[in-house]
């Protein structure tokens, strides 16, 4: 079985993402900019972030990091997202997920300006996806796409069935596939024999949110499966939708060290492009 592997793919990128910011910056006079948000002490939340933060330094990129009490109301997010929308050194808002209860998550990412949202999870940007005129996509199912792409395993004339339907992972991913020609079924909880269309198909992206939740016997030998999920157990212990060490398939993703990586490199790459764009309606 072939391994999928995430973090090799996005060293590949990164290498090529870090001359393209380096020559943005030479020509622009200025490094392209990623704000992060952060609300709360969530401990995973703390850890994307602090990695988030790192990478994009790294990259040469501009970083600034906010990190705001649980208790931070609604309207004072609200603020300080209008605030990073103006300013002209920002080209791209994440705010970290999830969010505190009492705070309504969509009223907070439809917030963000689409022309600043690196996560392409606003509206504006999902709409634009789906009519096939791509800003930029959500980032994880971009991701797939680019291991694919890695690979040379290609989506077009194939069966792909995609286990769930977030507008964070399974309706885009489902239209990504889609403009790579695939044939695409999307499953859900509320799938009929879910295992028939998964040993059906010639692809499975599973991002069903369940821990452990698909085997050996749901793929077929010959089937490319690719696992989104990520959950972590009492001991820490990160593990994914799928059990991967049972898996007798064609080719896998591994978790953790498949899907994750690459979605990190998705937001750089991703800020980047609106940054290109901005300067060039400047221009």
């Amino acid at each position: 079985m072939l391994r999928l592997d995430g973090k090799v793919v996005a060293e590949a990128r990164r290498a090529v993402l870090k001359d393209k910011i380096a020559h943005f910056t030479n020509t622009h006079g200025r490094k392209p900019g990623l704000a992060v948000v952060i609300v709360g002490a969530d401990p995973a939340s703390q850890v994307y972030v602090k990695n988030k933060v790192k990478t994009t330094t790294e990259l040469g990129m501009e970083s600034s990091h906010l990190e705001l009490p649980e208790s931070t109301s609604q309207a004072d997010l609200l603020k300080i997202v209008a605030k990073l929308n103006d300013d002209p050194n920002v080209d791209g808002i994440l705010v970290q997920l999830p969010l505190p209860k009492h705070i309504d998550t969509n009223t907070i990412v439809e917030a963000i300006h689409p022309e600043k949202d690196p996560d392409g999870l606003t509206t504006g940007n999902l709409g634009l996806l789906l009519a096939g005129r791509k800003r930029v996509a959500p980032c994880t199912p971009y991701g797939v796409m680019k291991i694919l792409e890695h690979y040379k395993i290609s989506p077009a004339g194939k069966r792909v069935t995609v286990v769930g339907r977030s507008n964070i992972v399974g309706k885009p991913m489902a239209q990504l596939l889609l403009d790579a020609d695939a044939t695409v079924t999307i499953a859900h909880s509320k799938t009929k024999n879910l295992r028939k269309h998964t040993l059906d198909a010639d692809i499975v992206v599973v991002a069903a949110g369940r821990p452990q939740f698909l085997g050996a016997d749901d793929f077929s030998p010959d089937a490319i499966v690719i696992d989104v999920g990520i959950h972590r157990n009492s001991e820490n212990k990160v593990f994914g939708d799928v059990r991967f060490k049972e898996l007798n398939v064609q080719a896998a993703t591994p978790v953790p060290g498949g899907v994750g990586p690459m979605t990190i490199q998705m937001l750089m790459e991703n800020t980047l492009t609106l940054a290109e764009k901005r300067s060039l309606r400047r221009t």
